[in-house]
């Protein structure tokens, strides 16, 4: 069970456009609730704010997750992952990733040398730094979804086609796959809203049922925000809605529920 919130801290962020740096900006913030069956177990939040890495101006993304009421007192998560990424390229400079996942704990740092495809994991829990090889064009676990923002074959995508993102998480290479199922009008506290949906491939056995028990449903506008995940897991099966957001880049279209 210790992984599922992680999952969905993933797969709330993700978020899709076409090549152009318009879907989100500084000062961006979503707030999502999330449910394990009837239970209000948690929430999430997804914020971007401006940094500076090596001299550059850069994004900082920064993904909290955590339990609440009689979910902390049987499960206690605290999750934050953050990200530096390019503003331009979206290469990440550096990440951050520090959980405690009903005891289950990391702490650790990435840095990436983009000149060299490397980056060194300075685990903090552990006292060990270690450097790894990656691809050219790797994302670590948050700068992934805002690279799929503005990724340039989103929108051409037909029903049942995939893409591929190389990620790098967990000291390896993570072929990230999403598939596209196509369109569906969906109803959220804000109004009704087109969306696109989408099915990452997961791995199955000990928490999914199966490869494709995600379903992402993301607005159909220049946001491409993520409205709604539902999961079907081992055990139960466990929703995020979009509770609150601030800071969009682009108006948020939505028709007023009857």
């Amino acid at each position: 069970m210790k992984k599922y919130f992680l999952l969905l801290l993933v797969f709330i962020t993700v978020s899709f456009d076409s090549q152009k740096p318009d879907a989100y900006d500084s000062g961006e913030w979503f707030k999502f609730r999330i449910h394990y069956g009837f239970v209000n177990a948690g929430y999430a939040t997804l914020e971007i704010k401006d940094a500076v890495r090596d001299g550059k101006k850069v994004y900082h993304a920064i993904g909290k997750g955590y339990t609440v009421g009689m979910s902390r007192f049987f499960f206690k998560v605290d999750d934050n992952y953050e990200s530096y990424f390019d503003k331009v390229t979206n290469k990440p400079y550096q990440f951050v990733r520090k959980i405690d996942e009903g005891g289950y704990t990391k702490n650790q740092e990435g840095f990436f040398n983009q000149a060299t495809n490397k980056v060194l994991v300075k685990d903090y829990k552990k006292n060990t730094e270690k450097a790894f090889l990656v691809t050219e064009n790797v994302q670590d676990i948050v700068s992934t979804f805002y690279f799929l923002r503005n990724h340039p074959n989103i929108d051409k995508l037909k029903v049942g086609e995939s893409i591929v993102v190389d990620m790098f998480f967990d000291d390896e290479i993570f072929k990230f796959k999403l598939k596209f199922i196509g369109r569906e009008d969906l109803k959220t506290k804000f109004g009704t809203a087109p969306t696109m949906m989408f099915r990452p491939i997961v791995q199955s056995g000990r928490v999914f049922k199966e490869e494709e028990s995600l379903t992402v449903w993301i607005s159909d506008d220049d946001n491409k925000i993520p409205l709604r995940i539902k999961a079907s897991l081992a055990v139960g099966s466990i929703k995020a809605d979009l509770e609150s957001f601030k800071g969009l880049k682009n108006p948020f279209m939505v028709k007023m529920n009857n």
